[in-house]
């Protein structure tokens, strides 16, 4: 399972290092300040695409204020007003370091996690004296789950309690109007339930994005899991972006209760075939907290 799973990822970043290549793009060469080329922007409207992260930063300075919501399954009727008398959240603070470097810290009300990330731009799509067709992310992230569980078996240990997440992010800003995305991924639990279970699950996400208008989007995020976890199904989203200045509010409907890399990819209850559908929404407002310094060059 692991050989067949770096495998997938080696031909995944192969594919986009081939299609750089063909038209003789050397990555990583020193850039010479007289060239120019246009760095690609909004390949997504926000740094995820709905649960998971996309290709986006936010700017070196910039403070985003982000809220996550839930809504409890349409197919509970009417009684629990389709959902509506549930909900889970996730509230969180993510930070522009620099034009390179994000972080960010959250917490969800589901199984009380705690969560934090670090996001590093590698290469950055862009046209001109030299072009490359793609962008290149690394995301990192850790999770804590805090929920307090009766047993008298066992009693974990912090460590016990973490869980990582690791991402490549390839994107691609094909037009004005299509933007693609694929994220190969591998979560670590520290502790599994039993010795028969791996601690790594492997899973390749695919994100979507179609510009309908000047500020309506439509997004689509689906990740397939290449190990399982019984009783767990695929997570599939589809919401839809609507950009009013500083604010990018974001409707869709998923099968997802949980709102970290684990429990959104790995632990999904939910199944679109069985109608265990959740409405949601998430807020993001964006502070300035310090000016960047003027750029100088030119920045992939």
């Amino acid at each position: 399972m692991l050989k067949r799973s770096i495998a997938l990822l080696i031909i995944t970043s192969s594919f986009f290092l081939q299609k750089a290549q063909a038209q003789n793009v050397d990555l990583f060469s020193e850039q010479n300040e007289t060239e120019s080329s246009d760095i690609t922007t909004g390949t997504f409207k926000a740094s995820r695409i709905v649960n998971g992260q996309s290709i986006e930063n936010v700017g070196a300075g910039v403070l985003d204020f982000r809220i996550l919501h839930r809504f409890g399954a349409l197919s509970q009727g009417g009684y629990n007003l389709f959902g509506l008398d549930q909900a889970t959240m996730r509230i969180g603070l993510d930070y522009g370091i620099n034009s390179r470097l994000m972080v960010g810290v959250g917490r969800s009300t589901y199984e009380k996690q705690y969560d934090a990330f670090l996001k590093y731009r590698i290469i950055r799509q862009q046209d001109g004296n030299r072009h490359i067709p793609f962008s290149l992310s690394y995301a990192g992230t850790a999770i804590y789950k805090s929920l307090k569980e009766a047993t008298t078996i066992y009693t974990p240990y912090v460590s016990d309690k973490f869980s990582f997440a690791h991402q490549v992010l390839l994107a691609s800003k094909v037009n004005d109007y299509i933007s693609l995305q694929l994220t190969p991924t591998l979560i670590h639990y520290n502790i599994v339930e039993n010795k028969t279970m791996p601690n790594d699950f492997y899973s390749v996400g695919a994100g979507f994005r179609l510009r309908l208008s000047k500020r309506l989007n439509l997004t689509t995020e689906y990740y397939h899991r290449v190990d399982k976890l019984n009783g767990y199904y695929d997570p599939l989203t589809i919401g839809l972006d609507i950009e009013t200045g500083g604010h990018v509010f974001q409707l869709h409907v998923t099968n997802s209760t949980g709102m970290t890399e684990r429990t959104f990819i790995n632990e999904t209850t939910g199944s679109w075939s069985k109608g265990d559908l959740r409405f949601g929404f998430n807020i993001s407002r964006v502070f300035t907290v310090r000016k960047p310094k003027e750029l100088r060059g030119i920045q992939f």
